[in-house]
């Protein structure tokens, strides 16, 4: 198993040329570059599927971009829609969604991920190949597992990177006020890291990072990177940490919007290098006028 650097495609360009990390098809600019997906890896369920874990790698430093599903922002075969975002933040985004991959999917079996975007296309595999075997869920050498979190104090838990849209909390808001989103977490308060060096300076247990995921409109978080307050666990007494965090967002239009959450540990962004261990979750708002 390859888990302890991290694993993914940067891109297929036009010309079909396979590039890894170490070998970018352009350098990155303010603006103007382009949009690729990241293949972190598959991982074993306890009944027999698979899941994919994708994230992207947005080359400008200064541009988002909103790229609808449709020929421009395709997974197939089975797509164009497979949960993919939309709205894509700057630089590396790590671990974003989840795949589920069904039962009869087998190694010579692939999924190819498009993405058009300033004029330049990409496009990755996504494949059940053997080098590509991670785990997200628990990290071997001292058993250090992704945080837990909830929409609702006594709600159902997700833990894990293992964002679907059919597992979205649902929201209503409206124009003319700001939808507060609560997270509750708990956490072991373990670290990993790839390179497997001790942390050289204190850190949250967890940390929570807010983005747009899709719609048309912008969204405005009064705090993307909320406090999470340390409080005392209700769900989870034998948790080491348990706290809560409430971001404000508003909405530019009415509509349908998808928001995510990134739930990460001690080991940080990415894992650290390490495909574990932190946490996702989406919230479909519905934006009346």
């Amino acid at each position: 198993m390859m888990g302890f650097r991290r694993l993914w495609v940067a891109g297929v360009v036009t010309s079909s040329v396979l590039l890894s990390g170490q070998a970018l098809p352009e350098p990155r600019k303010q603006f103007g570059s382009s949009v690729t997906g990241a293949f972190e890896g598959w991982y074993e369920n306890g009944d027999g599927t698979h899941g994919f874990l994708v994230g992207y790698y947005n080359r400008n430093t200064q541009q988002e971009l909103d790229i609808p599903i449709g020929p421009n922002n395709r997974i197939d075969p089975g797509g164009p829609d497979l949960g993919q975002p939309t709205h894509f933040l700057p630089s590396r985004q790590f671990g974003m969604f989840a795949i589920p991959v069904p039962k009869g999917f087998t190694p010579e079996d692939k999924l190819t991920w498009t993405i058009y975007a300033n004029g330049k296309n990409t496009s990755i595999p996504l494949r059940l190949h053997p080098d590509y075997l991670i785990s997200p869920f628990s990290e071997i050498a001292v058993n250090n597992t992704p945080p837990v979190i909830r929409f609702e104090e006594h709600g159902a838990s997700l833990q894990g990177p293992i964002a679907t849209l059919t597992n979205a909390a649902v929201r209503t808001a409206s124009l003319s006020e700001p939808l507060a989103l609560t997270i509750w977490v708990t956490d072991d308060m373990k670290y990993t890291s790839g390179t497997n060096a001790p942390m050289t300076k204190a850190r949250p247990p967890v940390t929570l990072v807010w983005s747009k995921y899709r719609g048309s409109g912008s969204v405005t978080f009064d705090k993307t990177r909320p406090v999470v307050e340390q409080t005392v666990a209700t769900d989870n007494a034998n948790a080491a940490f348990s706290g809560k965090a409430t971001t404000n967002v508003k909405f530019s239009e009415a509509g349908e919007y998808v928001l995510h959450v990134t739930a990460n540990d001690y080991s940080g962004d990415g894992g650290g290098g390490f495909q574990c261990c932190w946490t996702t979750g989406l919230v479909k708002v519905f934006v009346n006028p």
